[in-house]
């Protein structure tokens, strides 16, 4: 895999000012770039686009530090566009309007103009509109870069135009090649014991960027051994997880929680549980979340599990963090082990299905309760049989609207409470078709 940053021109190297190593180790060409095989291998889908001719406007998607402005950059020089690069923080509609004025009259000179746009989601609605006519005229070749869901984010009008390519986190092996370039760049090896490297690319949490900032912190010291990881631990601090409570990672871990309990896997499920406690989550809205999962999932299969959910949500409303998050814990790994159904979830929406397509249908009349005279004449109650005068208990009687044709939302499975469940259901079925013969 090639290396995500390489020696910068010899040209740049007298510049005034010492250089930050990020800058420093930056490619010269898309082969250079580390990581990112999916988009720029021989079969890449950016690479097969480059080859054809064919690129059109792109948003890249992916975590920070992982190339989305250098492979932009890139890009411009392989096609020989001029590149032009904004912030949406930073830049206004005034702004905007220069830069594609300054397209237009590129363009009417022969030239071309791909627009970088970096962190493209935080333009509004009118902002990213601004950009579809000098995208569909051939003004500007956009290229955008988000860390959001651009889902989510952006404009459909925007997404239809563009092409989006997600860009992956760099991997152990990719961020072990960074830290041997960064070496031989700085012409130094890192005093750091192997599981201290490792511990340092664990701390870079796949960020390049952040990979070399570590490695330029950790070059500079002056040791007698090399540091194993507790006395790199204690001298550097670890980067924080990548998650924002409202954005693309809330959602996507707290789907690899529910899908975890549904799987019946408690230790993943503990996992990314611990994944959004450490994030900042809310222990609240883990609570909420936990106890949808009981409901949702295991159901009747197993009732107490929501009791169980509803008790640990209410021991952590009285104890706080960090000891009523064991509480909650301890209801995940519960909801994992807990035999699993979603008939009741199955048999609500479609009971909902139902009851929307009959509308108004009327209960039959046998069970309506007659308080006046009138009702008594228009046959309310008339032949309602009172279960409790049935020798069994059960009369088997229509509950249903006249003319609807009875309806078996509720299916048990065979797992759980639900086993038992079924066997009183199948035993209510051949009661009433015997009273019904």
């Amino acid at each position: 895999m090639a290396d995500l940053f390489a020696h910068a021109p010899s040209s740049d190297s007298n510049a005034a000012g010492p250089r930050p190593l990020a800058d420093r180790l930056r490619p010269r060409a898309l082969s250079e770039v580390i990581g990112q095989g999916h988009l720029l291998g021989p079969d890449g889908s950016l690479r097969v686009m480059l080859d054809a001719g064919s690129l059109g406007s792109l948003i890249f998607w992916g975590p920070p530090g992982v190339g989305k402005t250098t492979i932009a950059r890139l890009l411009a020089q392989e096609t020989d566009l001029s590149f032009v690069q904004i912030s949406a923080i930073f830049t206004g509609v005034p702004d905007l309007r220069k830069v594609f004025e300054a397209a237009k009259h590129r363009r009417a000179n022969g030239g071309g103009t791909l627009l970088f746009v970096d962190e493209i989601h935080r333009f509004n609605k009118a902002q990213q509109d601004g950009f579809l006519p000098h995208m569909e005229d051939g003004t500007i070749l956009l290229v955008g870069a988000t860390t959001e869901n651009p889902s989510f984010e952006l404009n459909a009008a925007v997404l239809s135009r563009s092409q989006v390519l997600v860009l992956e986190r760099l991997n152990d092996e990719d961020l072990d090649q960074l830290i041997a370039r960064a070496e031989a760049e700085l012409e130094t090896q890192l005093p750091l014991t192997e599981d201290a490297r490792a511990s340092l690319r664990e701390m870079a949490d796949g960020d390049g960027r952040a990979m070399l900032n570590l490695v330029e912190q950790v070059a500079a010291w002056k040791v007698d051994a090399p540091l194993d990881p507790k006395a790199l631990g204690q001298r550097l601090s670890r980067r924080a997880a990548q998650y924002d409570k409202s954005g693309d990672a809330h959602y996507n871990l707290i789907s690899a929680l529910h899908k975890s309990v549904r799987g019946s896997d408690p230790d993943a499920a503990l996992y990314w549980f611990a994944r959004m406690l450490e994030g900042g989550e809310d222990p609240r809205f883990l609570a909420r979340r936990i106890t949808r999962m009981a409901v949702e999932d295991i159901g009747l299969a197993d009732p107490q599990a929501q009791r169980l959910c509803l008790d640990a949500w209410q021991t952590y409303e009285r104890l706080g963090s960090p000891e009523g998050e064991l509480a909650l814990a301890q209801a995940v790994a519960y909801l994992a082990l807990a035999p699993k159904s979603n008939a009741i979830y199955v048999a609500y929406k479609g009971a909902r299905k139902a009851a929307a397509k009959t509308g108004s249908a009327p209960p039959p009349k046998h069970i309506l309760n007659a308080p006046t005279g009138l009702m008594k004449d228009q046959g309310y109650g008339d032949g309602y049989a009172y279960d409790h005068d049935a020798e069994d208990g059960f009369s088997g009687q229509n509950y249903f609207p006249d003319g609807m044709k009875r309806a078996d939302f509720y299916q048990p499975v065979e797992r759980g409470f639900e086993r038992d469940l079924k066997k009183r259901l199948d035993w209510f079925a051949r009661q009433r078709a015997k009273r019904q013969g």
